[in-house]
């Protein structure tokens, strides 16, 4: 059997998408994503538990994570788990897993009551038939940890 790697994530924003382009005008964004579950614990009392996710886009999605996405959009992500490795400038072996959207929901209504253009958007359907998975992979920079 093979094996399955998909993720579903509902959260906000924790900070302004990152974007930048690589050769051939290649946008891919980061960003920082919370998710938050609230449970009640043995006593009765609700807690809450937040944990943050590296997410990354690319290309069309990039672009429109830069145009339309700000910190605490609450957004749907649908992607996959990768892995990087990476040595720092001491040599020391450096990890960080990501989230790589293959699927973007904006479900923040806009002020004037409006709609964001295009809500729903899937890298893999209308954009310019090019799939996430096409795209290179971004050197780490050696100070920045993701």
């Amino acid at each position: 059997m093979r094996g399955v790697n998909r993720v579903m994530l509902i959260g906000n924003l924790g900070k302004d998408p990152d974007v930048q382009f690589l050769e051939g005008n290649i946008g891919v964004a980061k960003f920082p994503l919370a998710t938050t579950e609230t449970f009640k614990d043995r006593s009765g009392k609700l807690v809450s538990q937040t944990e943050w996710h590296t997410v990354v886009l690319w290309r069309g999605l990039a672009e429109l994570a830069q145009r339309y996405l700000h910190k605490g959009s609450l957004v749907y992500i649908e992607g996959r788990l990768r892995t990087r490795s990476w040595e720092d400038k001491d040599g020391n072996r450096k990890f960080a897993t990501e989230v790589v959207g293959d699927n973007l929901i904006m479900l923040d209504k806009r002020t004037d009551g409006s709609h964001h253009p295009h809500n729903s958007i899937s890298q893999e359907g209308g954009l310019e038939g090019m799939s996430s998975s096409d795209a290179p992979m971004p050197e780490p920079s050696p100070d920045i940890p993701f």
